[in-house]
């Protein structure tokens, strides 16, 4: 089976001037919860109090209670049934009857409905029920409007704040920390599938349908904040780095495949180009030099569209399944000055694997060939020192279960490291007696003890496009390389999860969004095989007298050129 809500419907936009866009407010700071009435959006502007009406075509918007700022300051969850407004602020869940007038909200009066013992954030309503989300307590609270009285409470699927709506028999739930939308079965809590968010701090969600069309758009509102060159000509320092408030709403597409458990969200469309400066630091000639690199990879979330060369003409080789671009050198010779590399146009999604530890429970046997490839100390990894071998032991503690143990070892790793950028990359030994650790060094912890508890896995990357999808057509440059890790499910296959981006706070409880799921903006390179090498006559070139890093300088270069559909 598929659920599918993507751009590239046969119908969505045609001959009606609507098309799903992003949509971005004037004069607002922080959107929160979202509700569509009519052909209009509303939410709730939390820190100045303005309830928007909101015009998903031209981004105008309409304060609604002039009036009544001070009673919707620091409202997060808005929804509405019927005709019966209902929102929550801080412990409070208030409801203005009667209020729904066309496209409009009118003659608001909010009448406290009930008080908590702990804030609520979200809120959604079906029938004579109430669903609030509670962080504080980790759960949905579900409610009788009748009784007023709490009916049953579902665990919440993420660990952040939490905003709520529904769809039929579905609940759905966006998490600010978690930067995922779930769908939920709404009479049970259990979670059908989630999907990552192209942007960060989902702050409200909505079904919204055109009445023109009845097409319909999932919408997310997000709130943050962003950092931009402040031009001050009054101060000494003219130009200032400062914050300022972001907050917009763009539509979710997203594409379920449970057969193959996983689900894509909002693509886009990227050319990425990657190049050598040659510039040798020492003397060196090396005849018959071939510079092997690794080009992107084809997966279910990320497909080449082609590639091209930089420079110079490369041959296009396979290597344990990946591509490679073979650039031939005969002489290579320290008196050379060149340019070369290459140019892909991909194709990106968000990718969330569905797979749960129940499905795990009896899985098969690792095929004879992985124990030799992936359960071995192949990378410097001090499998054979005792501070490892301990911190294997204990990471998983009596666990047996596969995922569980693979999440325990996440977070035990978590809880005994601190990221920083470090000048080289050292071996889990030294970085477990550290606490401190790059991306690469929470991938060698990682893989470490995880091939010690038997779990078969691999480091992948290389880059991540700056998270700036709302920019077309701007050349973006990452300041450094990324490297993630990937574990094999025998069953399933291989499945991705994030070295350090989801270690978010001192002790947890930590995220999930990137275990079992990588955002857009990951490129998957040469999987499974080195990024770069250099062989002469077909043999590795000794890295100890000639690298790649002492040869040229790289420069990585993205270029966001449109949004895709989920699938």
């Amino acid at each position: 089976m598929t659920i599918s809500m993507n751009l590239n419907s046969p119908t969505l936009g045609q001959n009606t001037g609507f098309k799903p866009r992003t949509i971005r407010p004037m004069g607002v700071s922080a959107l929160y919860g979202l509700i569509g009435v009519g052909n209009s959006l509303f939410a709730v502007d939390t820190l100045r109090g303005f309830l928007l009406k909101i015009d998903p075509k031209t981004d105008n918007a309409t304060v609604v209670n002039p009036d009544l700022t001070l009673a919707f300051r620091d409202v997060t969850g808005l929804a509405v049934w019927e005709n019966t407004l209902w929102f929550t602020r801080g412990r409070e869940v208030y409801y203005c009857p009667q209020v729904i007038a066309g496209n409009s909200i009118v003659n608001l009066e909010p009448l406290l409905f009930l008080e908590l013992p702990y804030a609520v954030t979200g809120i959604a309503v079906w029938e004579s029920t109430l669903y609030l989300a509670c962080d504080r307590l980790a759960s949905i609270l579900v409610y009788s409007r009748n009784t007023r009285q709490e009916i049953t409470r579902f665990h919440s699927p993420g660990i952040g704040v939490e905003n709520l709506t529904i769809k039929n028999e579905e609940l759905w739930v966006c998490d600010r920390e978690e930067q995922t939308v779930y769908c939920l079965e709404r009479g049970t809590g259990e979670t059908r599938f989630s999907v990552l968010t192209p942007f960060e701090s989902p702050t409200g969600l909505t079904f919204y349908t055109d009445p023109e069309t009845g097409e319909e758009v999932l919408y997310v509102a997000y709130a943050g904040d962003e950092l931009y060159i402040r031009d001050n000509p009054s101060s000494y320092e003219q130009f200032q780095l400062a914050k300022r408030d972001r907050t917009f709403i763009h539509p979710l597409y997203f594409h379920y495949n449970e057969s193959e458990h996983y689900a894509t969200s909002n693509g886009y469309l990227i050319e990425m180009s990657y190049v050598e400066e040659l510039e040798p630091l020492d003397a060196v000639y090396i005849e018959d030099l071939e510079w092997r690199i690794a080009l992107p990879s084809n997966t279910k979330r990320q497909k080449v569209v082609e590639v091209s060369y930089i420079g110079i003409p490369f041959r296009e080789e396979i290597e344990e399944g990946e591509k490679v671009a073979v650039f031939r050198f005969n002489p290579l010779t320290s008196t050379e000055r060149l340019i070369f590399g290459w140019k892909a146009l991909l194709e990106v999604r968000s990718i969330k694997y569905q797979i749960n530890p129940r499905q795990v429970e009896n899985i098969p046997r690792l095929s004879p060939d992985f124990p030799q490839k992936y359960l071995v100390d192949d990378d410097h990894l001090a499998m054979n020192t005792a501070i490892v071998q301990e911190a294997a032991q204990a990471a998983i503690r009596n666990e047996t279960n596969f995922l569980r143990q693979l999440l325990s070892i996440r977070n035990y790793v978590y809880d005994q490291l601190s990221y920083s950028l470090t000048s080289k990359i050292e071996n889990p030994d030294v970085v477990l007696k550290r606490g401190i650790g790059s991306c690469g060094e929470y991938v060698g912890v990682l893989l470490a003890l995880a091939r010690l508890n038997g779990i078969a896995c691999r480091t992948i990357g290389r880059y991540k496009c700056p998270q700036f999808a709302d920019r077309r057509g701007v050349s973006l440059e990452p300041e450094y390389n990324h490297v993630w890790l990937e574990f094999y499910i025998p069953g399933f296959g291989w499945v991705p999860m994030e070295s350090n981006p989801d270690d978010i706070q001192e002790g947890g409880p930590y995220p999930l969004r990137f275990f079992m799921g990588l955002a857009w903006y990951h490129i998957e390179i040469g999987k499974g095989i080195r990024f770069q090498r250099l062989t002469n006559q077909g043999v590795d070139v000794d890295r100890e007298k000639v690298s790649v890093g002492t040869l040229a300088i790289n420069h990585v270069r993205f270029t966001i050129l449109d949004e895709l559909p989920a699938v």
